[in-house]
């Protein structure tokens, strides 16, 4: 007589083998013949529920195995793979092998990383992961942290964090209408749209934060900022923070951290870093001037599944003094009887952020970190730096291409057909329509897949290489590749203006 429960949704152990083994076997293929794949089909929203289908909600059950079969099918066929060797758009990697294989057992084992007691190794690998990401970007181990779901939570934990460091004492229970002063946030115009987000999500408003204009190497005018912080002290407002971009989304640019962590010590103000892309390149030594400053941060935002390799998601907020998110997040309502015993040191990342249910985030990047090793990742992202130099190098010695800046691993260029002048207005007009047309197409054509950025009024074609396995063929048949598709879309183009 058994004593398991009989339910639809078991699957019996020889089952569960065989359907597992024959999945890993459909994702190591996978993984060996991607670059055999276009790096999208660029299909419909409508082509897609087509093939999908309509039909409502199942009533009957379908076997596992069909599910998965089908679901393979599906998701090989019909995506867009970020893990191609020629996909350089935004700012997403190679998800790691052992990551995926980390995300399997995390789903196996199903943590709720909120509470010590609900994961209780869960919670000490978690907090190891911490500590090795600050030690790996070159700061504190004494940093803590917890791991998001990306940049724009990494970023907005630690917005809230200095927004209760900074406001007066009564903000948490009075709000934002019980401090009379304007608390006030400064950024360069590069970074990334969390802030706005920020301000306006956390009620602050969005004329609450400060774009300062850049320099001439498009970092944040430090000159400016300082001068912007004595004028809002002056009219009464209360500047709180200020964020340094270690690694702009468009193109790469690391802000001078120094002078920025400098200014704040001056003024008392919070130093968070958004280094979510490009923070992780500090383990290159040759990179050591461009990332001074990094030790000053109260906080820093990163994302292991960018520059780390980690599958989605995996962000991560590290802290300088730990405290401040315990004094942002911490709530004890009488149904968490959590055991709170000095002597058990446990930690409960529900005080630690937002979310109180959690998922095992930390395991694929732990595993990862103990397979690839400080050598391995400082190896992999020069290499990835080196192939977006490379790329600058081969654009500015074309004469269709002109290569506007690089920076980290990001590279932004464009395409120039030789008859087109670039000196005066109506010609770069056109060399920016020809450029988000030609995008476009790249986009959907499958070969190669580019973001944009606009530098200096330019709309240019953006690659950011994060991705363990792009090689200098990629680079050189890309080149190829968008030459021979900007003449056809040049020739498209001239031809409908006649």
């Amino acid at each position: 007589m058994t004593n398991h429960r009989d339910t639809p949704i078991e699957i019996q152990k020889e089952d569960f083998k065989k359907i597992g083994y024959q999945l890993i076997d459909t994702i190591a293929d996978f993984f060996d013949t991607i670059d055999d794949y276009p790096v999208t089909k660029g299909e419909s929203p409508i082509q897609l529920q087509k093939i999908l289908g309509t039909s409502s909600f199942p009533e009957q059950a379908t076997p596992a195995e069909e599910i998965i079969i089908r679901a393979s099918d599906l998701l090989l066929n019909h995506s867009l793979f970020n893990g191609h060797p020629r996909f350089m758009g935004y700012i997403t990697s190679s998800p790691a092998p052992i990551g995926v294989l980390a995300d399997l057992m995390a789903a196996a084992i199903n943590q709720n990383v909120g509470a010590q007691v609900l994961s209780p190794m869960a919670t000490e690998i978690e907090k190891q992961t911490v500590k090795w990401l600050a030690e790996f970007i070159g700061v504190s181990p004494n940093y803590g942290g917890i791991l998001v779901s990306g940049g724009n939570m990494a970023n907005f934990t630690a917005f809230l964090a200095a927004r209760t460091a900074k406001a007066p004492m009564n903000i948490k229970e009075e709000g934002l209408a019980a401090n009379q002063s304007k608390l006030i946030a400064y950024c360069s115009k590069t970074t990334h749209t969390w802030v706005e987000k920020a301000a306006i999500l956390c009620g602050h408003g969005s004329k609450q934060t400060r774009w300062i204009p850049t320099d001439a190497f498009n970092k944040i005018d430090t000159v400016i900022l300082e001068k912007t912080i004595k004028e809002d002290l002056k009219n009464g407002h209360q500047p709180f923070m200020v964020v340094g971009t270690a690694g702009d989304v468009s193109t790469g640019v690391v802000d001078n951290l120094k002078e920025i962590a400098a200014i704040c010590k001056t003024y008392d103000l919070w130093f968070h870093i958004d280094g979510a892309y490009g923070v992780p390149a500090a383990i290159i030594p040759e990179l050591k001037a461009t990332f001074e400053g990094l030790k000053d941060a109260d906080s820093i935002a990163l994302d292991p599944h960018k520059w780390l390799y980690a599958p989605l998601e995996a962000g991560c907020t590290l802290v300088k003094k730990p405290q401040h998110l315990l004094d942002a997040y911490s709530s004890h309502p009488e149904y968490y009887h959590f055991n709170k015993t000095e002597d058990l040191k446990a930690q409960n990342y529900y005080e630690y952020g937002l979310q109180n249910s959690r998922g095992f985030r930390a395991l694929k990047v732990w595993m990862a970190f103990q397979q690839v090793g400080r050598k391995g990742y400082a190896k992999m992202i020069r290499e990835d730096i080196e192939l977006s130099e490379l790329l600058f190098k081969l654009a500015n010695k074309h004469n269709e291409l002109e290569a506007v800046s690089q920076n980290l691993s990001i590279t932004t260029f464009r395409y120039v057909p030789t008859d087109v002048p670039h000196d005066d207005k109506n010609s770069m007009t056109y060399l920016n329509t020809l450029n988000e047309a030609l995008l476009q197409a790249l986009e959907l054509g499958g070969e190669v897949f580019f973001s944009n950025a606009i530098v200096k009024d330019s709309y240019c074609l953006r690659s950011c290489i994060v991705n363990f396995r792009t090689s200098k063929k990629d680079i050189e048949e890309i080149i190829e590749i968008v030459v021979r598709e900007g003449r056809i879309m040049h020739k498209k183009l001239h031809t409908n203006q006649l």
